[in-house]
């Protein structure tokens, strides 16, 4: 039987992209979530005040693969069980679809380059996106509020993500790339 489970929130260095641990070693797998927005919070910053383009596109590509990462284990994982356990279907889809807008500007980014005169703005712009799905998940009563209210185990998840999150992040560029938008743009 699946019992709910209530964390607090920790606060992670945004500096470590880890989520602490919550319950016997295990992660909730909303620290882990949470974490993740942490880092790419850290790098859209620092890309706003960086001046060279090397730097720009060293945390472009940053941005862009922890994005790309995060809404796999995100769709692979938390967001099936996440509807299973609430029925919540309008906050999922709204979620699904923030993240086929993300993944259509993530490919622009990347098939551009610094030197390109809309791209600071295609990052910023990526970045106003992710400000929005962010706080839309991590609000009162948004999608981690109803999780830790369910019937969610959210230490076992997180330890799906954490492995998912590794074994993407390890993996080859062809993994990665599988990930593109298709023409609905939902189910890349």
């Amino acid at each position: 039987m699946v019992q709910s489970r209530r964390s607090k929130s920790t606060r992670t260095s945004p500096t470590s992209n880890r989520a602490k641990a919550s319950r016997g070693g295990k992660i909730s797998a909303i620290d882990l979530l949470k974490a993740d927005h942490r880092q790419v919070e850290q790098w859209f910053s620092q890309f706003e005040h960086a001046r060279s383009e090397a730097k720009k596109l060293e945390l472009a590509q940053n941005i862009c693969k922890a994005l790309k990462v995060h809404t796999r284990i995100e769709e692979e994982i938390f967001y099936p069980a996440f509807l299973n356990a609430t029925s919540d279907k309008d906050t999922h889809h709204e979620a699904e679809i923030e993240h086929a807008g993300a993944k259509n500007l993530i490919a622009q980014i990347e098939a551009s380059a610094p030197d390109d005169e809309y791209y600071d703005s295609m990052v910023k712009v990526l970045s106003e996106m992710i400000k929005h799905h962010v706080k839309e998940e991590e609000q009162r009563g948004g999608m981690f509020a109803t999780a830790k209210q369910s019937d969610m185990d959210l230490y076992a998840l997180g330890e799906q993500l954490k492995a998912r999150k590794e074994a993407l992040m390890s993996g080859s560029a062809k993994v990665m790339q599988r990930q593109r938008p298709v023409a609905n743009g939902l189910h890349a």
